[in-house]
């Protein structure tokens, strides 16, 4: 378990990226999981590969240094069925799979991605924030060599709805020349 504590950041979070560096091991022994400080959660690794028929217990490659965000092309679970994949300074989905991850192989495969970084939006980014992560095998243990995170925030969303608002009290006194008849 690793966390990290921030403070000091304005505003709520709009999207969040995690950056992983692990060294040695098997990735398809490999469980990971991030919660922030509001309670949102999203699972960045679940057994990779398991369930793929050339590897039903996941797959043999040796550590990765990737960058996770919901908005790029491909997720991680799958890896080996991209062309030319990379697990060196790439950005991939999370895998987002929350299951058990001592489920059969075949749970894999029909699990949708329900745990992802989105969980994070819109929460508060100060305060701690907990990556998990489990070799779930003995023998060859993988290692942490690095993990960051990348936050993007927005103003509240009440500071921006009570400016607008505002103004457009202010343009419609305006535009009416700030006299007010009433009218019986």
């Amino acid at each position: 378990v690793l966390t990290a504590d921030l403070t000091g950041m304005a505003g709520y979070i709009s999207s969040v990226n995690v950056s992983l560096d692990l060294s040695g091991g098997f990735n398809g022994d490999l469980y990971a999981y991030l919660v922030g400080p509001d309670g949102g959660f999203a699972v960045l690794l679940n057994r990779v590969g398991m369930g793929d028929n050339a590897n039903p217990f996941g797959y043999s490659d040796s550590g990765m240094n990737v960058t996770f965000s919901d908005t790029a092309a491909n997720d991680i679970h799958n890896y080996q069925n991209v062309p030319s994949y990379s697990l060196d300074g790439t950005t991939w989905q999370p895998d987002g799979i929350n299951i058990d991850p001592q489920s059969s192989p075949a749970a894999f495969l029909s699990a949708g991605q329900t745990a992802m970084l989105g969980s994070f939006e819109n929460d508060d980014p100060n305060g701690t924030w907990t990556l998990f992560l489990a070799d779930l095998s003995p023998g060859g243990q993988s290692t942490v060599a690095g993990w960051g995170l990348d936050i993007t925030t927005v103003p509240e969303p009440s500071t921006w709805a009570l400016l607008i608002c505002g103004s457009l009290i202010f343009a419609r006194r305006i535009l009416a020349g700030g006299s007010r008849k009433k009218i019986a």
